[in-house]
């Protein structure tokens, strides 16, 4: 299998017009197309849809459907709302704090910037409640390359102890802090 790119993914909205507004308004992305059939292409089940395609940049695309014969949406209630997200990676800190800025002079509350150590990001919901992140990596040194190394073996014993492995505890040492 030779995957190129993810062709997109696609979530749930409560009103396709008001979520194109948001995703153009807000995060500036340009609406690619929209597709609406009263019968579902893969099933033929009888259940009308708005499918509509954002452009996220770069050949990405972020869809998302109305189902307005499917009861109202909800979130899996087990799942903490920080966990499920989408994460759109900008290219500094200067546009991370632009885009902060941006995000609540629309009355959108904000979380961060985080510091994840190799990026920092924020954090906030669009009107389906779905969590977005801004990322902007922040990578010094071979901070990457060591992470990768060890996923292996973090894998491995996280399989076993449920407990967060310490191989990535570099990551929060002072030196490291510093750079």
């Amino acid at each position: 299998m030779n995957i190129r790119r993810i062709h997109h993914v696609a979530y749930r909205c409560h009103d396709a017009k008001e979520t194109v507004a948001f995703y153009q308004d807000v995060m500036d992305m340009d609406l690619v197309l929209a597709i609406s059939e009263d019968h579902v292409p893969s099933t033929k089940a009888p259940d009308p849809y708005m499918h509509v395609f954002m452009d996220a940049g770069m050949g990405n695309v972020l869809a998302f459907f109305e189902l307005p014969n499917s009861p109202p949406m909800g979130r899996d209630g087990n799942t903490p709302d920080w966990v499920q997200h989408i994460a759109f990676e900008l290219g500094s800190m200067e546009e991370l704090l632009e885009a902060k800025a941006k995000v609540e002079s629309k009355g959108i509350e904000v979380i961060g910037p985080t510091n994840h150590h190799i990026f920092k990001s924020i954090y906030f919901f669009d009107p389906n409640g779905h969590r977005l992140e801004l990322a902007v990596n922040i990578d010094r040194g071979n901070a990457l390359e060591r992470l990768h190394e060890v996923a292996p073996a973090m894998i491995e014993e996280w399989s076993v102890t449920k407990k967060a492995p310490q191989h990535a505890a570099f990551l929060h040492a002072d030196e490291f802090e510093e750079l």
